[in-house]
């Protein structure tokens, strides 16, 4: 972990090696806590070894810039800005906003999803959902335990509002003044067509995020354990194309699932997930 002490330059002053105590930092503290999650739950989880599952060093350097309001995966390490203290607090707060950042890195590695429209969006979603799974193993939660919330702790207080997204109930993570109204769609009913934000990548991720939540929350136990397995197996099996669309995606889903349990209760909740969804499979 570095220290960009309020700069842009990366990485910045190293300030915490692997291994070392913690120091008087918790913005570092959490920093190296949530890579030290993300690669536990990688490696336990899906025998993967870090993010290019050939034991890439994680980094990440952070008081990037003053009250910078986001945290990023540049490719080759993590950055997190401090929050502006008006709108967000310090980005290392949410552990699952570490790790869906680090889980872009992932994903540069595997399918390599285009950053725009449907496959920008399914690049986002697989995002949430690995950094929802980190939080959860982290916290040891189940599926009907879990909060299915990303970015809880993040908002400031004066704003209203619970976390950036919501798996479960996607659109009703904020309503605030300031930062508006949560635009994301649950269902392909309510896709919205936009040019903006790379054509919604994270407006539109609120639907493969629910068919996510569909499928684990029907399955219950620990979501990393069966639905998160078909989504990896998916992620990392060679047939995803950069271009894919959601119907893609669900389609390649509901193979994994077969492929892996059978035709079991897994395939089932995979199936009836996106139906839910209004995607069809091919």
């Amino acid at each position: 972990v570095h220290d960009a002490r309020h700069g842009t330059d990366l990485p910045g002053h190293k300030v915490r090696g692997e291994g070392d105590k913690p120091g008087k930092d918790a913005t570092v503290n959490r920093a190296y806590a949530g890579l030290g999650a993300t690669f536990e739950l990688l490696l336990k989880a899906y025998q993967r070894d870090s993010i290019d599952g050939d034991g890439l060093p994680l980094n990440a350097t952070v008081h990037y810039d003053r009250e910078y309001n986001n945290a990023f995966w540049n490719g080759e390490q993590m950055v997190f800005g401090d929050g502006d203290g008006e709108i967000f607090l310090d980005f290392t707060i949410p552990i699952d906003v570490i790790g869906h950042e680090l889980v872009h890195g992932v994903t540069q590695y595997t399918a390599n999803l285009t950053y725009f429209g449907q496959p920008g969006a399914l690049n986002e979603s697989v995002s949430d959902v690995f950094g929802s799974l980190i939080k959860q193993y982290t916290l040891g939660q189940t599926a009907a335990e879990a909060d299915w919330l990303i970015g809880a702790g993040l908002l400031a207080p004066r704003v209203t509002g619970k976390a950036l997204r919501s798996m479960k109930e996607p659109g009703t993570a904020y309503d605030d003044d300031v930062l508006g109204k949560d635009p994301q769609p649950a269902t392909m009913d309510d896709f919205v067509r936009t040019g903006r934000d790379n054509g919604g990548v994270h407006i539109n991720s609120g639907i493969p995020n629910h068919a996510f939540y569909l499928a684990a929350t029907a399955l219950g136990g620990h979501a990393w354990e069966r639905a998160g397995l078909i989504w990896y197996d998916v992620l990392t099996g060679g047939e995803l194309k950069e271009q894919a669309m959601f119907a893609d995606f669900a389609t390649l889903t509901v193979k994994a699932a077969r492929e892996r349990f059978g035709d079991g209760e897994e395939l089932e909740a995979v199936s009836k997930a996106w139906e839910r969804v209004g995607v069809r499979t091919l």
